[in-house]
């Protein structure tokens, strides 16, 4: 049933955001879906009214381009639409070598669309939610907001500038009932590296369902999260491993993460960032998986207060810590050999 609502999803036309259009139109919503694929946009718009009963508005719109979150406003309010829900979930990123491979003009057109366009799309739509006194916001940042990328720097200073952005919003709308959501995805099953020109380096051996990210990130939002980390307690460790290992630990193991399948030496001899990447990993696995189940949203105390039986988070920190222990003597044993 329609709710008489809208939801504005930008980066519609696949990976999360179109998992995202597809919840919302569950839940009774209107769309105004945004993205550069018109015919993309039009299937969606289509299966949503088959399956939902819900109206889409198809914008597209290329944000990287100069005053394109402007032009989009402008075509809402022409319209006459009210915007309920922002989802700020169109993102680009850029694989290689800052200094010599990778290309200035993709850099700019990444910055304004992760930087710029979400940045004027919020203050566009933001100051219409507060003078209502409601509304809500979800800006997609990335795990990597907190961590060094190596080949990929600039995607993760623009996903540093979201998060660190839409935490500083948190609190100026404290007093409002705004509220803002950063949805922090690990590495996600979609056409992400790909379009970076990264579509076979080591993190894409474990991708996680972008069907999932988007049922955590929207459940997130709805509750007025300040913050959503998709998925188990291992991503949730990874979080709490960036607040503790050292920079160069965590710089290590994500360029071990970034190197092409191809170019990884079956006899670990890449002295260089292993007893880095070792670090890193046992930060993991002694401060991570240790402190996540108390650090995350869903708190041991509140599992208990709401008499939630351990057997249904028991198995999954078992497994994490398993696999936590591999990933340490395997950490652990690079460490060593660089040392050595």
């Amino acid at each position: 049933m329609n709710n008489g609502k809208t939801a504005l999803i930008t980066g519609a036309s696949s990976g999360i955001g179109q998992e995202l259009a597809q919840l919302f139109a569950r839940d009774g919503f209107n769309l105004v879906l945004v993205a550069r694929n018109t015919e993309a946009l039009n299937q969606l718009a289509g299966r949503l009214w088959e399956q939902h009963q819900v109206e889409s508005v198809v914008i597209t719109k290329d944000l990287s381009e100069e005053d394109a979150a402007e032009e989009v406003y402008d075509q809402v309010k022409e319209r006459g639409i009210t915007v309920d829900v922002l989802v700020n979930d169109a993102g680009a990123g850029l694989y290689g070598h800052f200094a010599t491979e990778t290309d200035w003009e993709r850099e700019k057109a990444l910055i304004h669309l992760n930087v710029l366009a979400t940045t004027q799309m919020t203050k566009l739509f933001l100051k219409d939610m507060v003078a209502r006194n409601e509304g809500k916001i979800l800006n997609l940042a990335s795990l990597v907001s907190i961590t060094p990328m190596p080949l990929m720097a600039v995607y993760a200073a623009t996903k540093a500038y979201v998060y660190n952005f839409t935490q500083s919003l948190i609190n100026e709308l404290k007093d409002t009932k705004v509220t803002i959501t950063a949805l922090l995805p690990n590495a996600t099953d979609t056409q992400f590296f790909n379009r970076a020109g990264a579509p076979d380096v080591k993190v894409t051996d474990h991708l996680d369902d972008p069907e999932m990210v988007a049922r955590d990130a929207y459940k997130a939002l709805m509750k007025g999260a300040h913050k959503v980390i998709p998925g188990g307690i291992v991503n949730k460790a990874y979080e709490v491993m960036s607040y503790v290992a050292p920079q160069e630990a965590l710089a290590g193991m994500m360029r071990y993460n970034m190197t092409p399948k191809n170019d990884l030496k079956p006899d670990g001899s890449e002295k260089s960032a292993a007893w880095a990447w070792g670090l890193g990993i046992a930060a993991l696995a002694l401060a991570g998986v240790a402190l996540a189940v108390a650090y995350s949203d869903d708190k041991v105390a509140e599992r208990v207060r709401n008499r939630v039986h351990p057997d249904n988070w028991l198995p999954e920190l078992e497994g994490a810590i398993r696999s936590a222990r591999e990933l340490v003597g395997n950490g652990w044993g690079k460490a060593r050999e660089a040392v050595s």
